[in-house]
């Protein structure tokens, strides 16, 4: 893996802000515009993704990427599973779910691999 010195140019950083953008479009829609419970918790576990890649990296531990990582991943599986809620409830279409369910699935699986660089990385070292 080539050495990155700033997180945005990770891709994985890269695909986080998009989602967040398209998040930010979503919750103007007109099933959720008024939800301002819904949109407070969409923008915030979107947010969270690209935020805890950029704050993990910004500590220069692979540590520390690691666990920030771990919480973007989780952070991701939070807002499929809210995207997964608000689809069942006729807030959001079958479409607009399945669009975002697979781009969170691709950031998880690349935060997944990450991690596994990482530890591997780690084990190497010592």
């Amino acid at each position: 893996m080539a050495k990155v010195d700033r997180f945005e140019d990770l891709k994985v950083w890269k695909d986080a802000i998009q989602i967040g953008l398209k998040i930010y479009q979503l919750v103007e829609n007109d099933h959720l515009i008024r939800d301002y419970r819904a949109k407070d918790q969409l923008i915030g576990a979107a947010i969270s993704i690209s935020n805890n890649i950029a704050e993990g990296f910004e500590y220069n531990s692979n540590r520390q990427l690691i666990k920030y990582l771990g919480i973007a991943k989780g952070s991701a599986g939070e807002l499929r599973s809210q995207l997964y809620l608000l689809q069942k409830a006729g807030k959001i279409s079958s479409e607009v779910y399945e669009e975002f369910y697979n781009e969170l699935i691709e950031i998880s699986s690349e935060l997944k691999g990450f991690i596994k660089y990482l530890y591997d990385y780690e084990k190497r070292d010592k």
